[in-house]
C-alpha cells in the first residue's frame, strides 16, 4: 500500500465531480455475452504497462477521474483536438501532465481484435483504472459496465470544474456536495494524498469537519480501504452514456 500511496498521491486533491449520480443503469456483466474477455484482455495490457513503467498505473486512475469530473463517465478526456473540434487535452489540469492515452490506445486495439465495436473506451478507462490500483498494490472493486462515448468534449467546464490545488475545504464540499459525493467520499478519495502531502492538512485536518474521518484513517487502513472502493464505485457511476445515448468509438482518440 505504501508504494500505491507514493504513486497517487499527486491525483487524488483534485477530485471534483460535476454530474449527479446516475440510477444504475451499468452492469458488471454487461459484456458477458458480447465480449466475455473483455476484463482480462484489461488486465493483462494494464498489468504489462504497469510493470514497464509504474507511473502508468497513476496516469490511468487520473486520466479517469479527470474523465468523470466534466459532464460524467464518458471517455471524452481522450478524444484529441482536430480541425473544428477543441476537446479536454488542453484544459489546465490536463495540458501537458495527462498521460496514459496509449496505454488505452493499446488496450482498446487489443478489445477491437476481440469484439469489434463492442467495448466503449468510457468502460475501458474504467476497468484499467480499477486493474491499476491492483497492479500497484491497492484493493480492487466490481467494475459497473455499460458506459458508452461521448461524441462531444468541452474545454471550458474542463477548466471551470476541475478545482485548483489551492481549494479550500468548504470549496471542496460543496463541489462534493453537489455532484452527489459526501464528505466521506471526498476524504476517503483524497486520504493516498493527504498521507504524503503536508499542506493540504490546511485544509482536510485542521480543525474542521472532515479531522474525525482523517484521524480514523490514520489507525484503520481497512476502514480507508472500503471507503475508498466505495468512493470509487460512486464516482465511475456519474452520469454514464447509456441505451443509445453516445457511441462505442472505435478509436477512443476520435470520434466515429
Amino acid at each position: 500500500m505504501a508504494s500505491l500511496t507514493k504513486i497517487l498521491c499527486t491525483i487524488l486533491f483534485t477530485i471534483s465531480l460535476v454530474s449527479s449520480l446516475a440510477s444504475a443503469q451499468l452492469s458488471a456483466n454487461f459484456y458477458a455475452r458480447s465480449c466475455p474477455n473483455v476484463q482480462t484482455l484489461v488486465r493483462t495490457a494494464t498489468n504489462q504497462a504497469v510493470s514497464n513503467q509504474p507511473r502508468q498505473g497513476a496516469s490511468i486512475l487520473r486520466l479517469f477521474f479527470h474523465d468523470c469530473f466534466v459532464n460524467g463517465c464518458d471517455g471524452s478526456v481522450l478524444l484529441d483536438d482536430v480541425s473544428g473540434f477543441t476537446g479536454e487535452k488542453t484544459a489546465n489540469a490536463n495540458r501537458n501532465s495527462a498521460r496514459g492515452f496509449d496505454v488505452i490506445d493499446t488496450i482498446k486495439t487489443r478489445v477491437e481484435a476481440a469484439c469489434n465495436a463492442t467495448v466503449s473506451c468510457a468502460d475501458i478507462l474504467a476497468l484499467s483504472a480499477r486493474d491499476s490500483v491492483v497492479a500497484l498494490g491497492g484493493p480492487s472493486w466490481t467494475v459497473l459496465l455499460g458506459r458508452r462515448d461521448a461524441r462531444t468534449a468541452s474545454l471550458s467546464a474542463a477548466n471551470a470544474q476541475i478545482p485548483a490545488p489551492t481549494s479550500s475545504l468548504s470549496t471542496l464540499l460543496s463541489m462534493f456536495s453537489s455532484k452527489g459525493l459526501n464528505a466521506r467520499d471526498m476524504t476517503a478519495l483524497s486520504e493516498l494524498r493527504v498521507r504524503q502531502i503536508v499542506q493540504l492538512l490546511v485544509e482536510l485536518f485542521n480543525n474542521g469537519s472532515t479531522d474525525a474521518q482523517v484521524r480514523s484513517y490514520s489507525t484503520n487502513n481497512a476502514a480507508f480501504l472500503s471507503d475508498f472502493t466505495a468512493a470509487m464505485i460512486k464516482m465511475g457511476n456519474i452520469r454514464p452514456l447509456t441505451g443509445t445515448n453516445g457511441e462505442i468509438r472505435r478509436n477512443c482518440r476520435r470520434r466515429n
